[in-house]
């Protein structure tokens, strides 16, 4: 009877031992499916991550500024860590190409360059998937960022080659580049160069489809845009500052210049300060109107044409300010001429003697 309570007792002893062991062990299997779950749905969603448990983040930080967002495209010397889940065997570091791709196991060479991560793992999975793997799910992380230039040249401060990790604003290149010159009121007077013109330009290899047309902006090629620089600095139409992009030409335009000769208060060249034109009438202002033994029955327009030859076309400045003829347009390098009593012969004296005028006033103020 001893023997068989002994042995009772030793039996629930035993019983309650296992059962006690076995309460963390099913605990454990049951979160094991969520932890599973979890790291799963990371590998599938292509997160950039610099560990298989690292946090989840939208951005990086790069070395020497700015974010890289998801919209970056892989350029040459990039170097990407490729990884393939729950098979270690498929992770592998690469460098993009001066041609552009990647060598990736199984697949052999695979363009990278243009594409954002998003878009290279979607194509490794996709062909992964054909041939060699069942249903794989890909991450990317980027190693080594390579920025890429953008060219910024014309009237700014400091034209050159500046490196952008990703797309930047038109303002932000322009700022990078130490803003457009502002022109003084004489073509003679501004500082850091030619003054900035109406227009900026932006050449991209790959087009504009998709830019949405609005006043200010002008398709003028199929890489080619153009950007009024007025409104851009100085309203608050945001649609005119469009995203710039790596391998982008960002050209500010000069400014032309009206000359105006003769009898006049202030002879000069004098810069078109965001518009493409002026009326002779507004050129006549700007010299702060005539002398007073100035000739304004037989003045004169001298253009030139893109051949290089020029033009002479003859006004009656009298009859513009009474309103009996029409005020004529002065586009960039056009010259009106208001002869006098002190330049009696100017008018009527041909386009040489005008020119070699011009020519001195332009080297007397440094142009």
């Amino acid at each position: 009877m001893k023997l068989n309570r002994i042995m009772g007792f030793a039996l629930t002893a035993f019983l309650m031992c296992f059962m006690g062991l076995a309460r963390p062990l099913r605990a454990q299997d049951a979160m094991q499916p969520d932890q599973n779950a979890a790291q799963d749905q990371d590998a599938g969603s292509g997160v950039q991550t610099t560990e298989p448990n690292a946090a989840v983040s939208s951005s990086q930080d790069v070395p020497g500024g700015g974010m890289i967002g998801s919209d970056y495209l892989l350029g040459p010397e990039d170097v990407l860590t490729i990884s393939v889940f729950n098979l270690p065997e498929m992770t592998q570091t690469v460098r993009v190409e001066n041609d552009g791709t990647i060598t990736v196991k199984l697949l052999g060479q695979v363009k990278a360059a243009g594409l954002t991560t998003s878009q290279l793992r979607d194509e490794l999975q996709k062909e992964w998937g054909k041939k060699y793997l069942e249903d794989p799910h890909v991450t990317i992380f980027i190693r080594q960022f390579h920025s890429t230039s953008v060219s910024v040249v014309g009237a700014v401060a400091k034209p050159g080659l500046y490196q952008i990790p990703g797309p930047r604003t038109l303002i932000q290149v322009l700022a990078l580049a130490g803003g457009v010159n502002t022109p003084g009121t004489a073509a003679g007077n501004m500082q850091g160069g030619a003054p900035a013109g109406r227009w900026v330009y932006i050449t991209r290899k790959r087009g504009f489809a998709g830019l949405k047309p609005v006043d200010g902006i002008k398709k003028i090629a199929p890489n080619q845009v153009k950007v009024d620089l007025g409104r851009l600095l100085y309203s608050n139409d945001s649609a005119l500052n469009i995203l710039i992009k790596p391998l982008d030409t960002v050209t500010v335009n000069k400014a032309g210049i009206v000359y105006v000769v003769g009898a006049v208060q202030k002879s000069g060249g004098f810069t078109l300060e965001n518009v493409d034109s002026l009326t002779a009438m507004q050129a006549l202002s700007l010299a702060q109107g005539c002398a007073a033994s100035c000739n304004m029955k037989r003045d004169e327009i001298i253009h030139t044409m893109p051949n290089g030859a020029r033009t002479v076309t003859l006004i009656n400045l009298g009859k513009i300010m009474k309103g009996k003829a029409k005020d004529p347009i002065l586009t960039a390098n056009d010259m009106l001429v208001i002869p006098g009593s002190m330049a009696k012969g100017l008018a009527g004296s041909g386009i040489g003697t005008v020119l070699a005028t011009v020519s001195g006033l332009i080297i007397w103020q440094g142009l």
